[in-house]
C-alpha cells in the first residue's frame, strides 16, 4: 500500500535532529505531560488485556506502559527510526494515520497522540480521525492529543525573548494562521480546544470530552527550569499537576494548557 507522505522537514525533524525517545523525560514539563497524559487516558482506557493501536507512537514511550499493564500494543509511526526503538517494546511498523493498515474494528483503543501536531491541512486530519474511527471498534474508545493554539505563548516567556521583535512576528503568526513552519520546531498545527472537539464530532465520534493536559501551570513548572540552580521542586510540580486536576470543570483554561486531549466512543457497542 502507498502511505501518504508528510512534509519533508517534519520527516527531518523526527528522523535526524530531535531524540523523541526523551521528550517526555528530560524536561520537567514533559514529565508533566506524561504523568498528565497517562492520568487521564487511564480513566477511559477499557481492562487490560485489550487491543490499543498507537497511532504515531514515536519510541515507544506511551507504548511501554500500556504494555507493562498489559495491553496488548501495536504501534504505528512514519519514522523508521522510531519503528526501530518501538520494536523492542510491541510489535511495530511503519505508516502513516492516514492510511492505516488494519482491519476495520480490530482495536479497542485507538490512540492518536501526536498525528494531529503535524497535519495541518483540515482533510488530512480528518482523514486521520476516520481511520482511527474505521479500525476501533463499535463503542471503542478514539483518544487525539493537539498542541494548544497558545502553547507558544505561554512557552517563549518562559525562555525571556518572547519581547524581542523577532519573537513576537514568529509567535503572532501561530496565534494568527494557526500554523508554525518555520526553525525551532517543525511545521506544526495549534488546535483550539473547541476546534479539536469539533473535528472528532464531524468524524463521527460521540460524548467527545477536550481535556488540557498540564493545565494551567505548566509555564511555571517550565520556567522555573530555565533558571539558574536547582529547577522546579517537587512541591511545585506536585501543585500543577493538582492546578491541572482543578482546572478540569472549567473550559474557559483549556486555553492556558500545552497540550490537549480529546476523547470519544465510537458509535454502537455496549460500554
Amino acid at each position: 500500500m502507498s502511505l501518504p507522505e508528510l512534509a519533508p522537514s517534519v520527516m527531518r525533524f523526527y528522523g535526524e535532529t530531535i531524540d523523541e525517545g526523551s521528550r517526555l523525560t528530560r524536561s520537567a514539563d514533559g514529565r508533566l505531560e506524561l504523568a498528565r497524559t497517562q492520568e487521564l487516558l487511564r480513566r477511559f482506557l477499557p481492562p487490560a488485556p485489550a487491543r490499543v493501536l498507537d497511532v504515531g507512537g514515536g519510541t515507544g514511550v506511551h507504548a511501554k506502559w500500556l504494555a507493562e499493564a498489559g495491553y496488548e500494543v501495536t504501534l504505528v509511526d512514519p519514522v523508521a527510526r522510531h519503528v526501530e526503538q518501538a520494536s523492542a517494546i510491541c510489535s511495530a511498523s511503519v505508516g502513516d494515520a492516514r492510511a492505516l493498515d488494519a482491519c476495520d474494528a480490530s482495536y479497542d483503543v485507538v490512540l492518536l497522540l501526536g498525528p494531529l501536531y503535524h497535519l495541518p491541512d483540515e482533510a488530512d486530519r480528518h482523514q486521520a480521525l476516520s481511520e482511527a474511527l474505521r479500525v476501533v471498534r463499535p463503542g471503542g474508545l478514539v483518544a487525539a492529543a493537539a498542541i494548544n493554539r497558545y502553547a507558544s505563548l505561554f512557552e517563549h516567556v518562559t525562555y525571556a525573548h518572547l519581547h524581542t521583535e523577532r519573537m513576537q512576528d514568529s509567535i503572532s503568526k501561530i496565534l494568527r494562521t494557526a500554523v508554525h513552519d518555520g526553525p525551532g520546531f517543525t511545521l506544526a498545527y495549534f488546535h483550539r480546544a473547541e476546534e479539536l472537539a469539533e473535528e472528532l464530532r464531524k468524524t463521527g465520534l460521540n460524548g467527545v470530552e477536550v481535556f488540557g493536559i498540564e493545565g494551567p501551570a505548566w509555564s511555571l513548572v517550565k520556567a522555573a527550569e530555565q533558571q539558574p540552580g536547582d529547577g522546579p521542586t517537587d512541591d511545585l510540580i506536585a501543585s500543577a499537576l493538582t492546578a491541572a486536576r482543578m482546572a478540569e470543570p472549567y473550559p474557559e483554561l483549556l486555553a492556558a494548557s500545552s497540550h490537549l486531549l480529546a476523547v470519544g466512543r465510537a458509535p454502537g457497542g455496549v460500554r
